[in-house]
């Protein structure tokens, strides 16, 4: 089943979509999806994600959610720590109202850089952390995929409209946010038991060496995907990805 609804909290309203079985009451561990850069919690991928989960395990659900100014939700402009209190409104809501016994992390791309730096201010309440194609240098990332004219503007001190399916705002503020905020200054030693990367060897946007030396770096497991692409776009490597991140929180 779906279920769609706001968390309203701290002045936010964030935009969720929860898959759970027949009977919600039986939900004991909760996956909180978290989608890339420029997508929404409605992304192909994520709803394959939980209708793939819940059919497997009655005893799990999955929460995905809009980022601030990504898919439903109401804000224009991108501010790195509405990102992170988005976050802690969903944890704390699945801790509160689902009453979940374990919280896992199932994050993409820049969904994944949010979710490494939610775990260095926060600290980190997942049992365990699945990240596909995760922006461990976002700024970079962002940075690179800009235009030379959209990099003068920003330079200046003007903003900037970024995005695919939806158009947000970026300013000078959000990137110099993204810079101070390099999660590859910190180690997840403590974490990697429970962390597991997956990354395609043909990423247009992030090279798959990136999380390769993250990886090392912190002793996590890398599976490499051969021939997937930044989005995992063909069904095979999203198939794959799937079962080994759902194999992965059930083990």
């Amino acid at each position: 089943m779906e279920k769609l609804f706001d968390i309203n909290h701290g002045g936010y309203s964030v935009r969720c979509k929860l898959f759970y079985g027949k009977d919600i009451h039986a939900v004991e561990n909760v996956v909180v999806v978290m989608h890339g850069f420029g997508s929404g919690k409605d992304g192909r991928s994520t709803v394959k994600f939980g209708e793939r989960l819940i059919a497997k395990y009655h005893n799990y659900a999955a929460l995905a959610f809009d980022w601030p100014c990504h898919g439903a939700d109401a804000r224009k402009k991108l501010v790195l720590e509405e990102c992170l209190a988005y976050l802690e409104s969903v944890v704390g809501y699945v801790r509160t109202q689902l009453g979940a016994k374990r919280i896992y992390a199932y994050a993409n791309s820049f969904g994944g850089y949010l979710t490494l730096n939610y775990m260095e201010v926060k600290g980190n309440p997942f049992h365990k952390v699945a990240l596909r194609a995760p922006a461990v240098q976002m700024y970079q990332t962002l940075w690179e995929n800009m235009s030379e004219d959209e990099r003068g503007k920003v330079e200046k001190g003007r903003e900037i409209m970024l995005g695919f399916e939806r158009k947000m705002k970026i300013g000078k503020e959000f990137l110099d946010a993204l810079r101070s905020a390099d999660v590859m200054r910190h180690d997840y030693l403590d974490d990697a038991d429970n962390m597991l990367i997956l990354h395609g060897t043909a990423d247009e946007m992030i090279d798959i060496g990136v999380s390769k030396a993250f990886a090392e770096n912190n002793v996590i497991e890398l599976m490499a995907v051969e021939g997937a692409d930044h989005p995992f776009s063909q069904p095979k490597h999203m198939d794959l990805a799937i079962q080994k991140i759902i194999g992965f929180f059930a083990d």
